[in-house]
Formats: C-alpha cells, sequence, structure tokens
C-alpha cells in the first residue's frame, strides 16, 4: 500500500492539525504578571488582576463556561460574559469582539476587553474576584516582573 495515497494518513495529518491549532496556554501567575505588565496594567494592580484570572479560569487561554443560566458563555482567561461583552457569532458587545478572540494564547485582546470592563465596573464585575480575592491578603507577583523564573503561584491557593 502506498503511504502517499493512504486515507489513514490523511485523517492523521489533520488530527495532528486539528490537536495543534486548539492546545490551550495555560499560564503560571508569574507569567500573567509579566504579560499583564506588559500590557499597560499598573505594577500596584497587579497582585488583583493575576488573581482574578487565577479565579476564573486558572492560567488556561481557551477555558470557557457554559454554566450561565441566562445562556451565555464566558470565554478566555478573563472569563468575559457573552451577553454584554463580545459576539459568539462575530464582532460584538461592548467591546466589539467575537467571543473567539478571547481565547487566543496572544491576550492583547482579552486584556483589552478586560480593561474596558474594568474601566466600567472595577472589578466587581468578576464573581472570581469578588470571592476570592476581594478583601484578602493576595500574593505578590510583583517579584515576578524582576526574575526570569521566580516560581512564585505554584501553589496559588485555588
Amino acid at each position: 500500500m502506498e503511504l502517499r495515497n493512504s486515507p489513514m494518513l490523511l485523517i492523521a495529518v489533520l488530527f495532528l492539525c486539528t490537536v495543534h491549532i486548539t492546545t490551550a496556554r495555560v499560564l503560571t501567575p508569574c507569567q500573567i504578571a509579566r504579560e499583564l505588565y506588559e500590557h499597560g496594567i499598573r505594577r500596584e494592580q497587579l497582585n488583583d488582576w493575576v488573581c482574578l484570572v487565577m479565579s476564573e479560569s486558572s492560567g488556561n487561554t481557551h477555558a470557557i463556561n457554559t454554566q450561565n443560566s441566562d445562556g451565555s458563555y464566558d470565554y478566555g482567561l478573563f472569563q468575559i460574559n457573552s451577553r454584554y461583552w463580545c459576539g459568539q457569532h462575530g464582532p460584538g458587545g461592548a467591546c466589539n469582539i467575537a467571543c473567539s478572540e478571547l481565547l487566543s494564547d496572544n491576550i492583547s485582546v482579552a486584556v483589552n476587553c478586560a480593561k474596558k470592563i474594568y474601566g466600567v465596573h472595577r472589578f466587581d464585575a468578576w464573581e472570581g474576584w469578588k470571592q476570592k480575592c476581594r478583601g484578602r491578603s493576595l500574593q505578590d507577583v510583583t517579584r515576578c516582573l524582576y526574575q526570569l523564573q521566580c516560581g512564585c503561584g505554584q501553589n496559588y491557593p485555588f
């Protein structure tokens, strides 16, 4: 049997391409802190933003929550809601983006939308932040800005 014309080979190649495309990037708290800082999040707010991301998505860029009672979904690192902030079938919502854009390993679009949400509601827009971060002593991830590999956040409390 000639491999070049094998249907199984074609199926295997397509499967491998799909696996590569759908692989999520899971960030550590230090990686989140560095990337948020690079995207303009102020140093004095990093602990809250990292806690928010860890409580909402555990650092998973491809996280999707389908459990909302109103039928909406939450997308990406910040679990941004499709009812208000993004469009499920193309650009939409207050951020004027497709929800699928929030699932990118390049977190620029997600950060920009999260900043817009923060500008309107502060951290109170996120249930995870209200339940796990507000009023608590948070891990100091600002030290991550000065170290390439700090190991901080390996045992984040949730």
